[in-house]
């Protein structure tokens, strides 16, 4: 009996030591409640198997939400895995087999074998994961290829949780979900607005005199998404003529409600050349690369990049993740690569940037 009382205590010891948690956000207004909200459906005390989804439209914080939620619910659990931006690295080659490699490294702390190809990483997740209470968070999937390559909540042992991030509700359809298994983030609302786009215009949480009222209908025009209200508070930081005020309200009020892309794209528009060209090319190609390597790359073409990517970053639109890497929201990313496809849609050779492999592909067979 007191064998298996030491037993216990050295397990708990080890899951509260062996834990560290993710970052969050900057300015994480309005997370609290939402997070406690997600807490009532996730129910870590049942000992169930349990699948919660958050699902909404880009930019009103499904992420953040879930990085929250892991970081309160994560050192309950034998072992855990926050696996990111699924929709983008599963288009790479290889990219699940990236993925599935993540999450069996990280939800038992390494004690395995890399895998080579998805069929073997699905046998292995079943195989490894099924004795183990775990917390297993997917984020930004798009497709049920992934969720089935992942995990299953029947590979899984009482008491173990998964959460999903995505946009689309056909996604967790397929998968099984039922309506109260899916949790839809409001908006904000108008005091945390405020609040969150004070931060970055005026680097405190509420306006300063003389911009309480073009900051609320700033606030209002952006229909409290929180990617919007960052990004457009970053862009008008400094700024204390009314004039340009006025103007960015004047073309935030011509985006049809809601759609944010339309709304980044006003913040991006007032970026220089050197500022737009270095956007494009994270977004097309360096997301996720080393800032280092991407800085040399950017000085062996002649430009040069530090005070770029320090406005970028300024303005909301890149950052820098705790390991030293470029990063991009998917929603500016994929505004982005929009862009690029601007340039000439039914040519790609005649685009400035090839990213996709088929459209790659495609020029270099016409240029034999």
């Amino acid at each position: 009996y007191e064998e298996k009382v030491i037993q216990l205590i050295v397990k708990i010891i080890l899951i509260k030591v062996n834990k560290t948690p993710i970052d969050v956000a900057k300015h994480p207004l309005g997370i609290n409640p939402r997070v406690d909200d997600l807490m009532k459906l996730v129910n870590i005390w049942a000992n169930d198997v349990r699948v919660v989804a958050i699902q909404g439209m880009g930019g009103i914080g499904k992420t953040t939400l879930a990085r929250a939620l892991y970081n309160r619910i994560f050192s309950k659990f034998e072992g855990s895995s926050f696996v990111s931006n699924i929709k983008e690295v599963s288009r790479q080659p290889n990219g699940l087999v990236s993925l599935q490699n993540q999450l069996l490294h990280e939800a038992l702390k390494g004690k395995v074998q890399p895998v080579s190809n998805s069929s073997q990483g699905t046998s292995v997740i079943k195989q490894r994961i099924h004795s183990k209470r775990v917390l297993v968070v997917l984020d930004d999937v798009d497709h049920i290829e992934q969720l089935n390559a992942l995990v299953r909540p029947t590979w899984l042992s009482a008491g173990s949780r998964i959460i999903l991030t995505t946009r689309y509700e056909h996604v967790l359809n397929v998968y099984g979900l039922k309506e109260h298994e899916i949790y839809r983030p409001s908006e904000l609302n108008r005091e945390e607005s405020i609040q969150l786009f004070s931060f970055h215009a005026f680097g405190k949480d509420q306006p300063i005199e003389g911009f309480v009222g073009l900051t609320e209908k700033v606030v209002s025009a952006t229909g409290g998404v929180p990617l919007a209200l960052e990004v457009v508070g970053s862009s008008l930081f400094g700024k204390r003529s009314g004039q340009e005020w006025n103007d960015t309200l004047e073309k935030l009020k011509k985006v049809p409600p809601l759609d944010v892309q339309q709304t980044l794209r006003i913040s991006y528009d007032g970026l220089d050349n050197l500022e737009k060209s270095i956007f494009l090319d994270t977004a097309c190609f360096l997301s996720g690369t080393d800032r280092d390597t991407a800085i040399q790359m950017w000085k062996g073409c002649g430009f040069f990049p530090t005070i770029a990517i320090k406005v970028l970053m300024h303005k909301s639109l890149l950052k820098i993740s705790e390991d030293d890497k470029l990063e991009m929201h998917d929603l500016l990313r994929d505004m982005g690569r929009q862009i690029v496809q601007e340039e000439c849609p039914p040519n790609p050779g005649k685009r400035s940037r090839l990213w996709f492999q088929k459209d790659a592909l495609h020029v270099l067979k016409g240029l034999k």
